[in-house]
């Protein structure tokens, strides 16, 4: 905490951030602004930023309204250089992305530096589709006729992120948006605007030309609603809750907009009698508790063949004892607080659901002890005794809590791993070739992994199935989220 401690003694007013808007930094239409705080010590305000209103957003949308004639003609490759630049910003400037982030949404700074090493990948992985936005040519049927299609992008792009993966996510979205000649409208979370504002900051740098990119700070009831009423942006990608991105999804189709959605997570690593435990252990400690339980893609549940259970919950129990919270840029901390109080007053709520329905054996608490209490700290906690249909085996909690439940056979488990309205991720933990094939063909989720659980690699495609979204993220699939195919016909004699 001595960096947070120096911060404060300093006294020093914080920075008041501007809208991006037409390549310039502006203030607000409503003159108000709102703070950002830092989540692992609230006393220490990262930032002023502007209150963004629907005129904003109306200036905003006109900015890339008059700047996508321009883009779309510059030639993809063209445009690739200048992704191809940005990443390369990035890179340079990673440790100072990822200490701010640290500070102001929470993560520790490994997980940090690997949210921008992910973002500067996404910047060279779209930099390269620049070369390669292929169509497709086909033998005609009639003579003297030459027939092909090719990708044209649809407009302007309303990109609106989450707080948890700040960096990450916007590049994800934004990246192949622009690769394919959209310009965008880029509304981040209230909870970290900061972490947007220096990626803006650096797209201006890497040549990005004005209006292409506009950065639109403020509420979701106020920016986020009016970027996707508004009838001039024509696809509108989206990350948070299931309920909000059906809220999107509803006002979107009045006007025909594409809808990509990246929602919630349910999900569940099933582990086997013979798997190696210690194995499991160490992913399941990972996805449970990194990045404190506020990943849509972060375990919840445990289903665990019956034998198993005592032998792996020793496990569990065992390492996370010895996890250490705190602030994420001090050494040794392995998780870092909750973004605000009110998601520590949502995970102390499902504490309460979980006493009555199974059995805690870790954990249940905020976490006060010393510079803690000037956080938002919950510890990792752990349920056992859980059955597939109460309610913290079925909701989305988004926090550091894992309900771990029994199994008797192979077809049991794929129920219970499936019996959620959600399909994110699903692991398996096996030694048997067999078992490992059959719960990757048939569990309900976008994303499996066997004998690993939490981690994902760029260039797959990444995204759900049921409430979990729509659309693909991370790898060139994506790019049809931003394109519309155009159909040509030739005739020649």
């Amino acid at each position: 905490m001595t960096e947070i401690v120096e911060l404060l003694r300093a006294g020093r007013d914080p920075k008041t951030h501007q809208l991006f808007i037409a390549g310039e930094w502006v203030d607000s239409v409503s003159g108000e602004t709102f703070e950002s705080l830092n989540p692992a010590d609230r006393r220490d305000v990262v930032g002023r930023f502007q209150a963004g209103t629907a005129a904003d957003v109306a200036m905003a949308v006109r900015a890339a309204e008059m700047a996508l004639p321009r883009w779309k003609a510059t030639p993809a490759p063209k445009r690739g250089e200048i992704l191809y630049h940005y990443g390369a910003l990035l890179a340079d400037n990673k440790e100072r992305l990822a200490r701010a982030m640290t500070r102001e949404m929470g993560k520790v700074i490994a997980e940090a530096r690997g949210d921008i090493q992910e973002g500067i990948d996404i910047a060279f992985l779209m930099a390269g589709e620049g070369r390669r936005m292929a169509g497709e040519t086909v033998p005609s049927e009639l003579p003297d006729k030459w027939a092909m299609s090719i990708r044209q992008p649809i407009g302007i792009a309303g990109i609106i992120t989450p707080w948890n993966f700040p960096m990450a996510i916007p590049c994800w979205k934004i990246m192949p948006a622009l690769v394919t000649g959209n310009t965008v409208v880029f509304k981040p979370a209230s909870d970290t605007p900061h972490c947007a504002t220096l990626l803006v900051e650096l797209m201006a740098e890497a040549g990005i030309p004005p209006g292409v990119v506009n950065l639109v700070t403020g509420a979701g009831a106020e920016v986020g609603d009016a970027i996707v009423e508004s009838p001039d942006v024509s696809v509108i990608s989206f990350t948070g809750h299931t309920s909000t991105g059906k809220h999107i999804a509803e006002r979107a189709a009045r006007r025909l907009k594409r809808v990509s959605l990246e929602l919630g997570g349910k999900n569940a690593i099933v582990v086997m009698r013979d798997a190696d435990l210690e194995l499991a252990t160490d992913g399941i400690i990972w996805s449970a508790f990194g990045t404190t339980g506020q990943r849509c893609t972060a375990t919840s549940r445990v289903i665990v063949d019956g034998p198993a259970i005592g032998p792996l919950l020793e496990r569990l129990e065992a390492k996370a004892k010895k996890l250490r919270l705190g602030y994420g840029l001090d050494d040794g901390v392995d998780v870092g607080p909750l973004i605000n109080p009110a998601a520590v007053e949502k995970v102390g709520s499902y504490i309460e659901v979980g006493r009555g329905e199974g059995e805690l054996v870790l954990g249940g608490a905020v976490a006060t002890a010393g510079d803690l209490a000037n956080g938002n700290f919950f510890a990792p906690t752990i349920f056992t005794g859980v059955e597939p249909m109460d309610r913290i085996a079925q909701e989305e909690i988004f926090g550091p809590v894992l309900a771990v439940m029994p199994f008797r056979d192979a077809a049991e488990a794929l129920a219970i791993a499936n019996d959620v309205r959600f399909g994110l991720t699903a692991s398996v933990y096996t030694s048997d070739l067999s078992t490992a094939h059959a719960f990757a063909r048939d569990v309900e989720a976008g994303f499996v992994w066997v004998n690993d659980s939490g981690r994902h690699f760029l260039g797959t495609p990444f995204g759900g199935f049921k409430e979990s979204g729509l659309g693909r993220e991370e790898d060139t699939e994506e790019l049809y989220s931003y394109t519309q195919t155009k159909n040509v016909s030739v005739l020649f004699e």
